[in-house]
């Protein structure tokens, strides 16, 4: 009985922060309020790396009225050009600034749908006191084009990691994706929860204008000449491998979707691929398991 106490005491003190960074969210049509939105009912707090926009993305998330959220002001470097490695240092002062037991990250596209929001919190509490566990593997949903399909091809990540245990040693790695320990991949266990990933659904302007402005984070001026051509619009790729949404979406997004108003003729029919690839599609249909898929975790 004085152990169960003593656990139920800690589950009580347990601390769930939430933590994003975003810039020009406004301008490149991120659904970042609706991000934010998503997890304020399961955190105690949402750390909010604002950079140094040219658009009003500061003062919508100050609209919220959230008391959880504190902003913090960030520059971004524009000369850390190499691997979007400065995605990574916007996380990383996020993450230096939380002060949970766990942190739930969430980037300026990606929506955690309300079914899963029990079960996020219901995991931390679960492994709190499991030092082994480092951190929370969740699966994915890419949407492409519009509301009503997602990736389906090897390109496109199955799972990530998007909670962490407040480490000092925890860092965003790479282009801020996932996280390691140096250069030790972490310890997580896999979650039923998923996150819908919707950078790929927005204004062809607003995606046309991240390229133009992301980019130059992993590439520099000769390679952007050359690859980001000038145009007013994105053209969506027709020929990209999806597979229809017969669920549904987060409450969150529930505005942003009733307003779209582009149109994205997606035809299966006529979308080709190569053998290697069905093989390899049919193999993952039947057993699960995706041929030479990158995981930058270890599944506990």
């Amino acid at each position: 009985m004085v152990c169960l106490r003593r656990y139920l005491n800690i589950l009580k003190e347990m601390l769930l922060s939430g933590f994003t960074f975003i810039k020009n969210g406004i301008l490149l049509d991120y659904p970042f309020l609706e991000s934010i939105r998503s997890i304020l009912p399961i955190v105690d707090e949402l750390v909010v790396i604002c950079g140094d926009s040219t658009d009003d993305t500061k003062q919508a998330i100050l609209d919220l009225n959230e008391p959880k959220i504190r902003i913090i002001d960030s520059i971004w470097n524009a000369e850390n050009r190499v691997g979007g490695f400065e995605l990574a240092v916007q996380t990383n002062i996020a993450l230096d600034n939380i002060k949970g037991s766990w942190g739930l990250y969430l980037q300026g596209d990606e929506v955690l749908h309300e079914d899963y929001l029990n079960t996020v919190r219901s995991a931390c509490e679960q492994y709190l006191n499991d030092s082994e566990v480092e951190g929370l593997l969740f699966k994915y949903k890419h949407f492409y084009g519009s509301y009503q399909y997602i990736g389906i091809e090897r390109g496109w990540y199955r799972q990530e990691v998007r909670v962490v245990r407040n480490l000092s040693t925890v860092r965003s790695f790479k282009d801020a994706q996932g996280f390691r320990i140096g250069h030790r991949k972490l310890n997580v266990k896999s979650i039923d929860a998923e996150i819908y990933h919707y950078g790929w659904v927005r204004t062809p302007e607003a995606l046309q204008k991240k390229l133009e402005l992301v980019n130059p984070l992993w590439h520099d001026d000769q390679w952007m000449k050359k690859n980001v051509h000038e145009q007013q619009s994105f053209s969506y790729d027709h020929s990209k491998l999806l597979a229809p949404f017969n669920g549904t979406h987060p409450a969150a997004m529930k505005k942003r979707i009733a307003r779209l108003f582009w149109t994205f003729p997606y035809d299966p029919t006529k979308v080709k691929i190569s053998l290697k690839e069905k093989i390899s599609l049919l193999f993952e249909r039947l057993t699960g398991i995706r041929i030479g898929e990158y995981k930058n975790f270890r599944e506990i």
